[in-house]
């Protein structure tokens, strides 16, 4: 028997032999996607790193919904950036320390994270010719691996005393810029025919700043703060996201710091997680072309209409960015998005895009309700500002994703060290529910 010939007879085989009725779930209580009926998480842990607010519950258990709000370590995100955009400041490293230690850092603190920070942000010249061997488009995978090979160059890699988590979440921290900034300019190089450039990150600026000099050298003061804020919002999400709660999976089993976050980037990968940014542009710029009037209302609903009865775009029936898992009336990092995109749509130029982006959101809400005949909330999610921000700062689609993971780290970090350092931890170990019946055994000459 020919060997593409046996492989396509056990995919078609997959038809039948994995197949479920959907029925079944029902029956048997099965919480499909860890989702309760009502469409909330099933509660399978406790944390006191993050929290996300997108409803309450009414006197008879009914969800309400509610303005969104998100909290650091019991600090709400707005309470947090509102400072920062008002001193024109830097604010990731702040963010950082608060989410690894639990606490906000005073001056003096805060001045020597961003030391140790920086000290670490620059790579060993094996790391350095391991990226440029890894050369290829898909920027993630090489972040993946390269967070592995770091195990080879770690003293200490299995060691999960405190001390050491925290050494090594901070190392990661600093050189995830430095990684996804090297890697995408080989990239270039190798697949563009550019010139290659590998800069060294500087002792005096901010991870945003550095960022940004090492991937493009020149950048305004606003897109620098633009990037700081886009990590800020990103930074944690709470223990249930997807790359979250793999991490905290990964590390109840005690496996080493290298391997869980490997574990959480190719979670983040996916396009129904972080890969989701990348569909909202390129949803964005079909509607540019195919919408005449960007001011239209009824051009505009006429389209969208469209995209949601699967007869445009990608016949998906999607419009990607609108609603969220938890998220009601609003997605609080898409408001604090909001309040500084217009400042650099201004500033270069891409006001009328920026208002039409408003508009697309404003009516997308509104056709997707109709659509569903549906009396629950919805909002739009951070996805549907970020794309359009990352390319008015000049950043290109490759890295959107990996950018996403550059401000994760921080709360993957922190939920790793909570998961491995409270009492009476145990295994994440669910349950799966076989509904095969058994099979008598059937000698092989008999088959």
């Amino acid at each position: 028997m020919k060997k593409e010939y046996l492989i396509y007879k056990l995919s078609d085989a997959v038809k039948e032999s994995f197949k479920i009725d959907n029925d079944l779930f029902q029956r048997f209580g099965v919480k499909r996607g860890l989702r309760n009926e009502d469409g909330t998480g099933v509660l399978v842990g406790l944390t006191n790193v993050g929290n996300v607010v997108g409803y309450e519950r009414d006197e008879n258990g009914k969800l309400k919904p509610t303005e969104g709000k998100l909290f650091y370590r019991g600090y709400e995100l707005d309470d947090l950036v509102t400072p920062l955009l008002e001193e024109k400041r830097f604010g990731f490293e702040e963010i950082a320390f608060l989410l690894l230690s639990g606490k906000l850092p005073d001056k003096e603190e805060l001045v020597a994270f961003r030391e140790l920070v920086n000290d670490n942000m620059p790579l060993d010249h094996k790391t350095v010719v391991h990226i440029i061997d890894l050369e290829g488009s898909n920027i993630m995978n090489i972040l993946a691996r390269s967070v592995l090979e770091m195990y080879t160059f770690d003293p200490n890699p299995d060691d999960v005393s405190r001390d050491n988590l925290m050494r090594q979440s901070i190392e990661l921290i600093a050189r995830f810029p430095t990684i996804i900034a090297y890697a995408y300019n080989i990239y270039r190089h190798s697949g563009q025919g550019r010139s290659l450039h590998i800069r060294h990150p500087k002792d005096n600026l901010s991870i945003a700043e550095n960022f940004l000099y090492m991937l493009k050298l020149d950048y305004t003061e606003l897109e620098a703060r633009m990037l700081d804020l886009l990590l800020i919002i990103q930074a944690e999400h709470g223990g249930g996201n997807n790359s979250t709660f793999t991490v905290r999976v990964t590390s109840s089993t005690r496996t080493d710091t290298y391997s869980s976050i490997a574990a959480g980037i190719g979670s983040l990968k996916g396009p129904l997680h972080g890969g989701a940014n990348i569909k909202v542009i390129d949803m964005f710029h079909h509607l540019k072309e195919q919408i005449s009037d960007w001011n239209d209302i009824d051009e505009i609903d006429t389209y969208l209409k469209r995209i949601l009865n699967k007869e445009a775009y990608d016949k998906s029936g999607l419009i990607y960015g609108i609603g969220h898992a938890v998220y009601t009336l609003s997605d609080p990092r898409a408001v604090e998005l909001k309040k500084l995109a217009g400042d650099l749509a201004k500033e270069k130029g891409r006001e009328k895009e920026y208002n039409f982006l408003r508009l697309l959101e404003q009516e997308g809400i509104k056709c997707v309700t109709a659509q569903r005949k549906s009396t629950k909330s919805i909002c739009s999610n951070v996805d549907f500002y970020s794309g359009f921000v990352y390319e008015m700062i000049g950043l290109p689609a490759e890295i959107y994703t990996p950018i996403f993971a550059m401000a994760r780290i921080v709360g993957w970090t922190a939920h790793r060290m909570e998961e491995l350092n409270f009492e009476g931890r145990r295994i994440i170990r669910p349950a799966y529910k076989n509904i095969l019946e058994c099979k008598s055994y059937i000698p092989l000459s008999e088959r």
